[in-house]
């Protein structure tokens, strides 16, 4: 028997890289798991790799109606939850002085404000004694040149996980932030110019992570099994860091 058996989870950015190893995971431990994401094609790649343990649900996580619709759905669906990962994000490199105000606004939309009315939304679904994981970064914790705006976001989201546990403990609910390294994921490509810029930046993160390489999003989804799990029933308001080192150890190099 699975560690998730017969429980229902949400999983939003679960159509590609962290997020759809995380909803695979969870599927492959007995787990009906919604994903959720903007992109109807990888959606649906998604949900056919899952199999008849997912469902897709297409959402803009930064639009308070979008994630309204999303657990309007899952209550449509006669079910409620017992695992929300929310992990949609974005992520882009601007020096400071290139920062202007819809830049700071599309990441802080969907980082800060769409993790919040997650987990906010899902409240009158949610059972008692539920886990909720919230997505944050290693960079939330490190002065890297350029990510001012993003690093901030997953600050504030790591700010987030620490009072959301404090309020819902009279439920019984648990939250953790899971906070990743470098990862090797399609985003990489995405917001590259280049294959040969792509190539670069792997390169280059793997070299500033302490274990020398990448991760995988395998290793992120094992690390969310266990949060999400009864694995980790004593644990509340802590983060986990699934990053080489990148956080703790990148100062010793």
């Amino acid at each position: 028997m699975g560690k998730l058996q017969n429980k229902v989870a949400i999983v939003t950015g679960g159509s590609s890289g962290i997020g759809r190893a995380i909803a695979n995971r969870f599927a492959a431990e007995g787990a009906f798991v919604y994903v959720v994401g903007r992109r109807e094609k990888e959606l649906a790649e998604t949900v056919a790799e899952i199999g008849a343990s997912a469902a897709p649900i297409r959402a803009d996580l930064a639009r308070t109606d979008d994630i309204e619709a999303v657990y309007a759905k899952v209550a449509a669906d006669r079910r409620t939850l017992d695992i929300i990962v929310a992990n949609a994000g974005r992520a882009e490199a601007t020096p400071l002085d290139s920062v202007d105000a819809d830049a700071f606004d599309a990441i802080f939309d969907l980082n800060v404000r769409g993790a919040f009315f997650t987990v906010q939304k899902a409240l009158p679904i949610l059972n008692d004694n539920a886990s909720i994981i919230l997505v944050a970064s290693s960079l939330a914790v490190r002065g890297d040149p350029g990510m001012s705006v993003y690093n901030a976001s997953k600050a504030a989201v790591r700010s987030l996980g620490r009072t959301f546990a404090s309020e819902l403990m009279p439920r019984g609910i648990r939250v953790n932030t899971l906070s990743p390294g470098p990862v090797d994921t399609p985003i990489i490509d995405t917001n590259a110019s280049t294959p040969e810029a792509a190539a670069e930046f792997r390169t280059y993160a793997a070299s500033v992570t302490p274990m020398k390489r990448l991760g995988r999003p395998d290793e992120l989804a094992a690390a969310a099994l266990f949060l999400a799990s009864y694995d980790s029933s004593f644990s509340t308001g802590m983060e986990l860091l699934a990053d080489g080192g990148h956080a703790e150890l990148s100062h010793q190099r």
